[in-house]
This record gives C-alpha cells, sequence and structure tokens, in this order.
C-alpha cells in the first residue's frame, strides 16, 4: 500500500466521483481508477461503489476512510516537523544595491512565508566586495556579475539585465530616443562605479567593443550617491534599469542601450552544495523562485530570464 493511494481513494471519496478526483490530482482516469484497484487488491476488499450519482465507499471503505484520514495528517505532520527541524538557523544572503532595490523584500517575505523558522541576514553591497565576502565565507549567497573561476562555488544563471543611460532629460547631450549606440556617447558626461565592480567591467568592455571611450567624470561606490548626483543634473549614469527602484522622481528617463554587449549577467553564486546548510539550499530555490516572479510580472525593468 503506497501513500500516494491512500491520498486518491480520499479525494475519490470527497469529491464522489472519479472523474473529478482525476483532474483535480493532475491524473486520467483511468490511472487513478488503477491505482484504486490495485489499493483494494492490497486490502483484499472493495473500498468504492458506482451509483447513479457517481461513486460512494462502501462499509469496508468508510471503515478505512476513517483511518486513512488519520494516516495521512499524520503523513504531513511528519513532513512538516522534519522540513522545521531542518529549515532552521541562519542563511546570510548578500545582494547588489539594485537587486536588493527588486529582490530584497520580496525575498523577505517569501521566506518568512516559507520557512519562518529561518533567520536571514541580508547584506547590501557592490558586486566586488559581495565576491570577497562569499571567497571569505563572511555570506552564504550572493548575487553576483561574474565569478571567481579559482573558487569553489556553486553557480546559477538567474537573469539577464539591460543596461540604461539615465539622466535629466533636460540635462546637455542626454540622448532624445528611446535606444541608442554607446557610439553616440562619448562626449555624454558619466558617473560610474570603479572599476573592482561587476558593472563598471561589463560598462569597460561594451565601450571598448564600440570604440568609443567612455567620459568618466566622477566614480562613486554608492548607487544612493551616485544616483544623488544624476538627479541634481551633475551628469547622465549608466546602470540596470533597477537602479531606480527606489526613485520617484519623473524627471529622469532611461534610454536603453542598444549594443548587444550592453547587459549583465544575474549570477547567484554560493558555497559548494556540500557545505551550504538546508538553510542555504532552501534560501536559494526561494530566491529563484521570487526572482523568476519579478521578471514574469514585469516588475524587473529590462531583465530576461536566463534561458537554462
Amino acid at each position: 500500500m503506497e501513500l500516494r493511494q491512500v491520498r486518491y481513494f480520499v479525494r475519490v471519496v470527497e469529491l464522489g466521483s472519479m472523474g473529478r478526483a482525476a483532474a483535480d490530482l493532475g491524473l486520467v482516469t483511468s490511472a487513478l481508477s488503477q491505482q484504486i484497484s490495485r489499493l483494494e487488491s492490497e486490502l483484499s476488499t472493495r473500498l468504492l461503489q458506482r451509483t447513479s450519482s457517481g461513486v460512494v465507499p462502501t462499509d469496508a471503505g468508510v471503515a478505512f476512510l476513517r483511518q486513512a484520514q488519520l494516516m495521512l495528517r499524520h503523513a504531513d505532520a511528519a513532513v512538516q516537523a522534519a522540513q522545521q527541524s531542518r529549515l532552521s538557523g541562519q542563511v546570510s544572503i548578500g545582494l547588489a544595491p539594485t537587486t536588493a532595490a527588486l529582490l530584497g523584500l520580496p525575498l523577505m517575505l517569501a521566506m518568512r512565508e516559507r520557512y519562518p523558522e529561518v533567520r536571514l541576514h541580508l547584506v547590501e553591497a557592490l558586486s566586488g566586495y559581495l565576491t570577497s565576502m562569499l571567497n571569505s565565507r563572511q555570506i552564504d549567497l550572493a548575487v553576483v556579475f561574474r565569478t571567481d573561476a579559482a573558487r569553489r562555488w556553486s553557480v546559477l544563471p538567474l537573469l539577464d539585465e539591460r543596461l540604461f543611460v539615465i539622466g535629466l532629460q533636460t540635462m546637455p547631450g542626454m540622448p532624445q530616443q528611446r535606444r541608442v549606440r554607446l557610439k553616440t556617447l562619448g562626449a555624454l558626461p558619466l558617473v560610474l562605479p570603479s572599476g573592482p565592480h561587476g558593472l563598471r567591467a561589463t560598462i569597460d568592455a561594451a565601450f571598448g567593443s564600440a570604440g568609443v571611450r567612455p567620459n568618466v567624470v566622477a566614480q562613486i561606490d554608492s548607487l544612493a550617491l551616485l544616483m544623488d548626483s544624476v538627479r541634481a543634473g551633475l551628469c547622465a549614469t549608466i546602470q540596470p534599469g533597477a537602479a531606480t527602484a527606489r526613485l520617484d522622481d519623473d524627471r529622469l528617463v532611461l534610454r536603453e542601450v542598444a549594443d548587444a554587449q550592453a547587459s549583465r549577467s544575474n549570477l547567484l553564486a554560493s558555497l559548494s552544495d556540500d557545505e551550504l546548510s538546508p538553510a542555504g539550499l532552501a534560501a536559494r530555490v526561494v530566491m529563484t523562485d521570487v526572482a523568476r516572479a519579478l521578471v514574469q510580472a514585469g516588475r524587473w525593468p529590462g531583465a530576461t530570464l536566463h534561458a537554462h
């Protein structure tokens, strides 16, 4: 006797129909009927009988139903107890500021709903710092934009983000068309993060492919301060669309960079699977699910799910 057969039997009795139960369970009726027949053979008694209005339990079926429902409750309680015992403790997660602006709160809510016994430690820092923290095992997981091949990480491609020129529409030199090429931006004053960080490496490589040297007038390793300088009209910047998630400023416009290289991959990196705790493994699944839901709902500007 298999636990799934017991669940099937209980559902058939609850719905009073083999066809409705099969649809509810995602089975074809013949397959469900076969499983019920096997259960009856195992018990050497008839559990169900057909009537003009559907299916009802026999006397043996009624007696079995009460114990079956109790059996399923105990099985569900056992699963819950095992999960709650396994998924306790703390998991440390690192997010870049642009990623945290979109993923941070939904991740916290999803983890609280699914694994309330797991304590989250969220760290917001630029990707270069997150890489160092992951290497030194100060955090368990992080969304990064490039990997360290010398390290024994587990890496899951998460999503790809297009880059945008972001600035005040009234700023001199700010592109007016919705999509622009990097070769036209050589004179535009830009503020960017400094060299050690993933986004700057991506932008420099894209400008290099376009044969243009960017006009970087300032380097700021703080997203909040960087965007403040853009809002003040001092310069423009090149960032993923998520950089504007925490801003409420209608004066800012986004111009998508059309160059193929002007995108970055978001990678979910963690300690190797044999080092990652059960809570860390669970958090990794939740992070993937939440990011996918945000992209599919159109809440992650310029993002597309990575083609696995």
